[in-house]
């Protein structure tokens, strides 16, 4: 009471801050999910087959559950503010990506790529778990950005060492063991690339000589990325790896973009890209084959040759239809050798249908959202970079694979992410989404305790 026989009102304790929430609760709901998902389709293969649910079912179950609880646990201790998408994303494509190889493997029996892939998506998802335990901070590696564009070069020159397969100096085969070494350079020269771009990015913005209405950084600067990224993709062109090359030539202009900010760099790589792909067209056989193949998908069929990879893989979304025939009973097959690996999309679209194609389309694309939002939700140019840049590997391998085997571009001999048989790619992709984790926790927890953006 006062002097004057008022209530004097207490004040009103400070607000506390709101913290935001973890979600890891909605990303185990998740997991579980991706991984019924992928036990439905295991078993559904089975039952379409031999009318019986297939008898390694629970095992596969178990495994993958396994193996994404531990992914889950890691993430849970390590990066509690992640976003609760990436991981479950990954299982699903993961696990689909097994059921399809395992349900081609029943047409091959003297070819099972299906355990062998079981074994390299565990050791990728063990890299998952030892990327999110150990690297607390993404920034750590800026420090190491030279060091990554030395191990990215020596990776992708090692193969010009071994004979090439399928027409490509790709892969390093010893004693039956086989890696392709592009697939780890790609994620090295992505954190070069951010780590330069990140340095040097107010130079590139606003230094050089303008012509026209584009404005070109000095060669001081600009000088040292273009002659690593021109190296690199002549590597890859002697190799006959233009599927890679185009990945990096897009990578490159991406973050040459979102550092500077310049539209006119989208262009140039546009320009840029359709010139050498007319070079090395008329230069290299190989690719001009692959390229006679996009114009004239039906020739070999005209010609009484029966049709080639392209036009059967056509005939495969074709007959899937909007609903799919169903898993198991299908005929991608009949594309040959690379039905497990370049063509395995053509599964998809030919036994889930145009519905289950868009599904798994979208899939990619969040994964895709989720990079750019953590980049982008970033305050420091390095993790900005390097989250839009791991976002831009997977979104360009999509189109560029997607692109190929329904005939909108000339094939390159890419692995779809998750989907297609290879080790290589499968390791490298858990580590992509190990590092857009960590990204996306960065993120949200500089924001804890005050309102995200």
């Amino acid at each position: 009471m006062t002097k004057a026989g008022t209530t004097l009102a207490a004040a009103p304790a400070p607000a506390r801050a709101a913290r935001l929430p973890r979600r890891r609760g909605v990303e185990l709901s998740l997991l579980v999910l991706a991984v019924l998902l992928s036990v439905y389709g295991y078993c559904a293969v089975g039952l379409a087959r031999a009318g019986t649910v297939p008898p390694g079912a629970v095992g596969y179950g178990a495994g993958l559950g396994v193996l994404a609880l531990f992914a889950h646990v890691a993430v849970r201790i390590r990066a509690p503010y992640a976003d609760p998408l990436p991981l479950p994303i990954g299982v699903l494509l993961n696990g689909l990506g097994l059921v399809l190889i395992y349900r081609l493997d029943l047409e091959t029996p003297g070819d099972q790529a299906a355990p062998t892939q079981l074994v390299w998506s565990t050791l990728g998802v063990g890299l998952f778990i030892a990327v999110v335990l150990v690297l607390r901070d993404h920034r750590v590696l800026q420090r190491y950005a030279y060091v990554c564009v030395v191990a990215a070069l020596v990776l992708l020159a090692l193969p010009i060492l071994f004979p090439p397969v399928n027409g490509a100096r790709i892969w390093i085969r010893i004693a039956g063991f086989s890696i392709q070494p592009g697939e780890f350079a790609k994620v090295l020269l992505a954190v070069f690339f951010a780590a330069y771009l990140a340095a040097n990015r107010s130079a590139l913005a606003y230094t050089g000589r303008r012509l026209w209405r584009l404005q070109f950084p000095t060669g001081r600067v600009l000088g040292p990325i273009l002659t690593i990224w021109l190296v690199s993709v002549g590597v890859l062109v002697l190799e006959r790896d233009l599927g890679t090359s185009l990945l990096f030539f897009g990578l490159f202009v991406v973050l040459l973009y979102v550092a500077t900010g310049r539209t006119g760099w989208i262009a140039v790589g546009l320009l840029l890209a359709v010139l050498g792909a007319f070079a090395v067209g008329r230069l290299e056989p190989h690719v001009g084959a692959r390229i006679e193949d996009w114009l004239h998908p039906f020739a070999t069929i005209d010609a009484g040759q029966g049709p080639n990879q392209l036009s059967q893989s056509l005939f495969a979304f074709a007959a899937g239809g909007f609903l799919g025939t169903g898993l198991g009973l299908g005929h991608s097959i009949l594309i040959g050798f690379a039905a497990k690996s370049d063509f395995i999309l053509a599964t998809a679209g030919e036994e889930l249908g145009l519905a289950g194609l868009a599904g798994i389309v979208l899939l990619y694309a969040l994964l895709v959202e989720r990079g750019y939002r953590a980049g982008l939700a970033l305050r420091e140019p390095f993790g900005r970079l390097l989250a839009v840049g791991l976002a831009s590997i997977v979104a360009l391998q999509v189109f560029v694979i997607a692109g190929g085997v329904t005939g909108l571009i000339p094939l390159t001999g890419m692995a779809m992410p998750f989907l297609a048989q290879g080790g290589s790619s499968v390791v490298t992709n858990w580590a992509i989404v190990a590092l857009l984790v960590r990204v996306s926790d960065s993120a949200r927890s500089q924001y804890d305790g005050r309102e995200a953006p």
